[in-house]
């Protein structure tokens, strides 16, 4: 049984690690299953890839904070660089020939680059002769406001080609946070085609918090605040800032229980990691990590989290039911703002918007959030075993996905009603 799945990341780690972790749990709980990756993330080969996985890298895309898009690292053009993803995504499907195509966030690709690939399973459908290949778009929870997203998606034909060549429509998500299809409008036809998964509880780390704060030289009360922003791309004013803090003279800043780790992410790009090794240089409070491919291991150590609001971190901070501050980014799209807010109702987290950062309103929510309750368990968080039970449904000869042992994951709340199950 095959599964092949297209992650384009053009900015961010977001889509690629979000992808990897349904993989990782279908290649754990489906018998027999190989799954092939397509992904232009710089970052794959530096993350755990599972038995089972192998990875076919594109040739790397960005996209500059105003949403412009650009090849990275080779000296062609744009177009030269998407025809050749588009040929490589084209000649992968045509030798693995998947059992099932999941495709993250956009029916056609980046920059329309899936569509040989589309129009060859359309044709392929169409022949008794060649193997049947189910397609499956998989959505985060949020994409973008509604009005710009209805917009870009009526423009590039998505509700068409999605009514005619897509089985399925999977969000990670839940529809008392955010109802997609009724904020974009999809038509009767689509929206019957979505499945609600809930979002992605994410596995404990590699190191339990007591290992992690003993070889971090961490006492019981010593509290650790972590600061992620990410893939770090765009983090670097979230990071500084929250130096200022450590270097007034506020109350927080003069704690010798309170310790700092700051992990800037694998695209903080040089010139702001090397602002940040030497703003942290001078408080032996503050350790600066330019990456960890085991976030979730610090993040689990810590009492506190930082961060910017990607959907995975924000996973990872529900997941561990920690107490959290997310200052989210708000361009090119309005993702981050919208989930943070949603759920800063629900006293998850704090949401702090952007516009109001300043060490003071930094160090505000961090007081608020140290002497606070534990966050409440109100999310449902299992994605995971409703993508096996899917994709199964989809796979011929599949057996019911295996049951992952609960020591694996950490305790959840009740499932909420998910719609078309």
């Amino acid at each position: 049984m095959k599964l092949m799945v297209y992650s384009h990341d053009a900015f961010g780690l977001g889509n690629i690690r979000r992808m990897l972790a349904i993989c990782e749990y279908l290649l754990q709980t489906i018998p027999g299953l190989s799954i092939l990756v397509l992904s232009g993330s710089p970052a794959l080969h530096s993350l755990r890839l599972p038995a089972g996985l192998d990875y076919i890298k594109l040739p790397c895309l960005s996209r500059d904070r105003a949403g412009e898009m650009g090849v990275t690292f080779l000296d062609t053009s744009l177009e030269e660089t998407v025809n050749l993803r588009a040929e490589l995504i084209l000649s992968a499907i045509q030798h693995f020939r998947p059992d099932v195509f999941l495709v993250d966030k956009k029916p056609s690709g980046l920059l329309q680059e899936l569509q040989p690939t589309l129009k060859y399973l359309e044709q392929c459908a169409q022949s008794p002769a060649h193997p049947s290949t189910q397609l499956v778009l998989l959505l985060r929870d949020i994409l973008d406001a509604p009005e710009v997203t209805q917009s870009q998606w009526e423009r590039h034909g998505y509700f068409e080609m999605l009514e005619r060549l897509y089985a399925q429509i999977w969000i990670v998500g839940s529809p008392d946070i955010f109802d997609a299809p009724q904020a974009y409008g999809f038509p009767e036809a689509i929206a019957q085609k979505v499945r609600f998964c809930g979002y992605i509880r994410r596995n404990p780390g590699e190191r339990p918090r007591p290992v992690m704060r003993q070889e971090m030289g961490l006492t019981p009360a010593d509290r650790l605040v972590l600061v992620t922003p990410g893939g770090g791309a765009d983090g670097d004013r979230l990071v500084i800032t929250y130096l200022d803090l450590l270097a007034s003279d506020h109350s927080l800043a003069q704690d010798p229980a309170l310790k700092s780790l700051i992990v800037c992410g694998y695209e903080m790009p040089l010139a702001q990691r090397q602002m940040v090794h030497r703003a942290a240089a001078a408080n032996p409070q503050v350790e600066v990590l330019d990456f960890s491919d085991d976030l979730i291991s610090l993040m689990d150590a810590a009492d506190l989290v930082v961060s910017m609001g990607g959907y995975n971190t924000v996973c990872e901070i529900l997941s561990l039911r920690k107490r959290a501050i997310v200052v989210p980014r708000l361009h090119p799209v309005q993702e981050q703002w919208m989930r943070a807010e949603r759920m800063a109702q629900r006293q998850l987290f704090t949401a702090l918007h952007p516009d109001h950062l300043s060490p003071s309103t930094l160090a505000a929510a961090m007081q608020h959030q140290l002497q606070g309750d534990l966050p409440p368990m109100a999310i449902d968080l299992d994605a995971l075993p409703r993508i096996a039970q899917m994709t199964a449904a989809l796979l011929p000869g599949a057996v019911k996905p295996f049951a992952v042992p609960s020591s694996c994951f950490l305790p959840t709340s009740p499932c909420l009603a998910i719609a078309n199950p």
